[in-house]
């Protein structure tokens, strides 16, 4: 049993500086205007401190004992997450290639008490980060393994460059990696009616601009971000401590679920669930996933 579902939401999240459940207040219209801001401006917004700071050290022993059920494999991947033999163009950055030695305990192994399962379901928070990216609601991500992961970058390993299948990201470092593992980002590289390729192969090959952006984080701290759009990576995590980050995944509308393929790269297996939505899969765009 976690040792937090004795104690409210409002015990765990501070809602001094982040009132979830007082939307109306002038605290609360602060914090969503400076998210708006900075999501429009840069794609991505911080809450510091989301999290009190004397629950740090649960939500850390939380997801570390979660880390062994993480599904760990080295695979070449390109930015694009689909399959590396896909015929190109000569020129086209979904034909760099790297390996992605990242890991990921999916949903439905990761506990309904845990602190990051009743953030990710509760409904004051789905309505605060509704808020912040102004949308009039959002729905968990339908896919029964990426809608709720925890992230494990091991010592040695890295995150490498891609897009999200989600247009709305929201995660949280819970383990800071000894060295390394800084997050790194393009924000708006591309949109939904525009791949920008160029600009995608000019961050890949570090030829000129973009140049990318690192992201200071520490655990406890709330990440809104637009990852569909923003090009983004963790980088290689260096020392004795592998990078842990719990990621929350919301769609603007109901039923998305990961392909196939990718869910087999991210997890090793697929749910009848995905073969069932195969061809058929909610998107809002025509961007390779």
């Amino acid at each position: 049993m976690s040792t937090l579902q004795a104690i409210t939401l409002d015990q765990v999240v501070d809602t001094d500086r982040y009132p979830l459940s007082d939307p109306g207040s002038t605290e609360a219209r602060a914090v969503v205007a400076r998210a708006r801001r900075e999501l429009a401006e840069v794609g991505c917004t911080v809450l510091p401190d989301f999290i009190r700071p004397e629950l740090h050290e649960v939500l850390r022993q939380e997801c570390a004992a979660l880390a062994p059920h993480a599904y760990f494999d080295v695979e070449t991947v390109n930015v694009y997450n689909i399959d590396v033999d896909t015929e190109l163009p000569e020129d086209h950055p979904g034909r760099r290639t790297f390996e992605r030695g990242n890991a990921f305990v999916a949903r439905d192994r990761i506990p309904g008490g845990t602190l990051i399962s009743r953030l990710h379901t509760h409904e004051s928070f789905q309505r605060f980060v509704a808020d912040c990216f102004g949308l009039p609601r959002l729905y968990e991500l339908a896919d029964p393994l990426s809608g709720l992961v925890l992230n494990v970058v091991r010592p040695g390993m890295e995150h490498p460059w891609h897009f999200d299948t989600n247009e709305y990201t929201v995660s949280m470092l819970t383990q800071e990696a000894e060295e390394g593992g800084s997050f790194e980002y393009c924000p708006n590289i591309r949109s939904a009616e525009d791949e920008r390729f160029d600009d995608v192969r000019s961050v890949l090959d570090g030829s000129g601009t973009p140049q990318p952006e690192r992201l200071p984080l520490r655990p406890g701290d709330l990440q809104l971000f637009k990852g569909r759009y923003s090009l983004h990576r963790v980088s290689p995590v260096r020392g004795g401590l592998a990078r842990h980050s719990a990621i929350f995944a919301y769609s603007e509308r109901p039923g998305v679920i990961g392909s196939v393929a990718r869910t087999r790269q991210l997890f090793g297996r697929a749910l009848p669930e995905h073969l069932a939505a195969e061809g058929r899969a909610v998107r809002g765009d025509r961007l390779l996933d």
